[in-house]
């Protein structure tokens, strides 16, 4: 039995649906699990300890990150959501999350960025992660302002950063788009698990995404962290396809990546209504 690759980990956001799954992932890779949320956490294991905070609030972000050699960064508000929320949950979070990182010294941060970072890029230009940031939202945006963060820590602090632009991770493919954009909770958990473990990350960008029959990015780029998607959505696609309709390929929110995201307003607007 080898022994596990870090002392201790924290996990943000581990109240959430992919933190809670996250966790059973985490767990044999070190010696203590240490989790993180704005939600209560009682069903602790051997191995995990919980704090519950605000990763608005600088002091404790920051002091969650003594004593942790890598953070699975996951936590923040992870759909669209009005400016104040959004700057407050993912855009401070993340610097916060990142200065805690600098100042205890932790070599590596896996972020759970997202496609709404670029989801105004088309299905068919197959772009690859080079491919430069077309946000389709303020939450799409709020994940560009943190992979950029996690780049800029790496090239002046020498913080890892493997930032994972997760697709739609639930327990199966909801509707169409999901056919092509599912990724897996077992999935999710390879790709963070290669993530963690990786040898080299520096700063990688990669999809997340299962293995699934349409592939309308390349994430050649990523293949250092040896991420191997073993499912994928044909399983499901008979049913999908008979209890949905079928899409208008003119439609924006089939035409680009982000999906229903590209037909949202400014979400501040409806506050105003």
């Amino acid at each position: 039995m080898t022994s596990p690759r870090y002392n201790r980990i924290l996990l943000t956001g581990a109240a959430g649906r992919l933190g809670t799954h996250l966790r059973r992932g985490l767990a044999p890779l070190c010696n203590q699990l240490r989790l993180a949320d704005m939600a209560p956490i009682t069903d602790l294991q051997s191995n995990e300890t919980a704090l519950q905070f605000d990763l608005a609030d600088m002091a404790a972000t920051v002091a969650s990150c003594e004593g942790v050699d890598a953070i699975v960064h996951f936590g923040g508000i992870a759909m669209e959501a009005g400016w104040d929320a959004i700057l407050n949950a993912n855009i401070r979070g993340s610097y916060h999350v990142y200065e805690g990182a600098r100042q205890h010294g932790v070599g590596r941060v896996v972020y759970a960025s997202s496609v709404h970072a670029i989801g105004y890029h088309r299905l068919e230009d197959q772009i690859d992660a080079n491919a430069p940031h077309r946000p389709d939202g303020l939450y799409g945006l709020s994940k560009c302002f943190a992979e950029d963060l996690g780049r800029l820590y790496w090239d002046k602090f020498g913080i890892e950063t493997a930032a994972l632009r997760i697709f739609s991770s639930f327990p199966e493919p909801g509707d169409r788009r999901m056919l092509w954009s599912w990724l897996s909770f077992e999935d999710c958990i390879r790709l963070v698990t290669a993530a963690v473990t990786a040898p080299r990350v520096g700063f990688t960008t990669s999809f997340g995404i299962s293995d699934n029959t349409v592939k309308p990015v390349d994430n050649r780029l990523a293949g250092h962290l040896g991420f191997h998607p073993q499912d994928n959505t044909e399983t499901f696609r008979a049913g999908v396809e008979a209890n949905t309709p079928t899409p208008d390929p003119k439609a924006p929110s089939v035409q680009h990546l982000g999906g229903w995201f590209i037909d949202l307003g400014h979400p501040d607007d409806k506050a105003k209504a």
